[in-house]
């Protein structure tokens, strides 16, 4: 590829991920660690295809193209390690949303990085990577494939992230980080087999942008703070359950409410209280089958909606999260006791309730069960 063609490849490139973090900026959360490493990949790949156009000045011995070609080529290889680390780092993330086990992820890429970098510095005596002769032309030195290495080896770290833990991902997401991959084995595969030929960078590009779009779907549909679906995509989700509702099938939610939420945050903090609708997230998760729906319906309120066509089989789903949330607070893991109070019922398509008729009546089910928690308490009081 002449210097010409790739200046055109890579400035169209730039101009690409420019429009991508234009949008990336306004709609993404600034707050999001996920998202700050999504800006932080796109600046670095800004950079190196900036870097990749420096790499192209070779063939022409004048001063200008010299200097500019062996700073290209030298930051390109002490780079190269960069991107799928970062793609490691962000993909471990999105995964298991761990703040504090992602960054222990940093020590061994960073291990990576300086070995590259210092193998790099030692190829410029012996012209283990590339070499640059007299006449200012790039040649592949006899361990070139060494950096391509590094990154099949760090992108295959991160699919096997992807691949193994595939049950806690939203599925849209799941299928979308693997589909990122594709192009960029793709065009290694191009750059290994034809010699002047570089696109891995600019294989980047389209998986940013299609990686943008599901991450903007994914926010608009999430709760931030819980992970699970979020009010709009809970009334969007009930108003095609009932559609598709009839005789032969039919659905069940439940409604549960945290009891004691302001005392938890009265006493312990927002912070716990935020700690305690994630707990209470992620146990509701843990007691209902892949397939069922849950959402935060609003402030220390969730909702589940399931594939369940009669009362007996939701009496006995309310039974097991029950015993689930026993079981949790005998471990004593948290200072507070969390606590549920559950309306519940099938819905019934005869009657042809709307989606705010039905949250109506599974939420007047639930305060039932809330006057009835209070007024046990109020006996064992006295």
């Amino acid at each position: 590829m002449g210097l010409i063609n790739n200046i055109i490849f890579n400035i169209y490139s730039i101009v690409i991920i420019l429009i991508i973090y234009f949008f990336a900026f306004k709609y993404l959360r600034k707050n999001s660690l996920s998202d700050k490493f999504y800006m932080l990949i796109l600046n670095t790949t800004i950079v190196m295809l900036l870097i990749d156009i420096l790499s192209k000045f070779d063939g022409n011995s004048s001063i200008i193209y010299v200097v500019f070609n062996h700073i290209g080529n030298f930051m390109l290889f002490l780079m190269s390690p960069v991107l799928p680390s970062l793609w490691v780092v962000y993909v471990h993330y999105l995964v298991f949303r761990d703040e504090k086990r992602t960054k222990k992820l940093f020590y061994p890429l960073c291990g990576i990085n300086i070995i590259n970098a210092i193998t790099l510095i030692l190829s410029q005596f012996f012209g283990w990577f590339y070499y640059i002769d007299s006449e200012n032309v790039y040649h592949r030195g006899p361990y070139f494939l060494i950096p391509i290495f590094i990154t099949v080896i760090l992108i295959f770290a991160s699919l096997a992230i992807i691949l193994s833990n595939y049950k806690k991902m939203n599925k849209n997401c799941w299928l979308s980080l693997i589909l990122c991959t594709l192009p960029t084995f793709i065009s290694i595969i191009f750059q290994v087999r034809f010699h002047g030929v570089s696109l891995i960078l600019n294989s980047v590009v389209l998986p940013l942008l299609a990686l943008l779009l599901t991450i903007q779907n994914h926010n608009i549909y999430t709760d931030y703070l819980t992970g699970v679906n979020n009010r709009k995509k809970l009334d969007s989700y009930l108003k095609e359950r009932i559609n598709l509702c009839n005789k032969e099938k039919s659905f069940s939610a439940i409604l549960i409410d945290i009891n004691n939420f302001k005392e938890i945050n009265d006493n312990y903090g927002h912070k716990m209280g935020d700690d305690a609708l994630e707990t209470a997230a992620k146990l509701l998760k843990s007691c209902i089958r892949e397939s069922d729906f849950i959402a935060r319906y609003g402030g220390d309120e969730f909702c589940v909606v399931l594939d369940v066509s009669n009362k007996k089989d939701l009496e006995a789903l309310v039974c097991r999260i029950n015993k689930c949330l026993e079981e949790y607070n005998k471990c004593g893991a948290h200072l507070y006791k969390l606590e549920f109070s559950m309306g519940y019922a099938v819905y019934d398509y005869k009657t042809h309730k709307c989606v705010e008729e039905f949250l109506h009546q599974i939420d007047m089910l639930m305060y039932e069960n809330k006057r009835a928690y209070k007024n046990k308490l109020k006996e064992i009081c006295t």
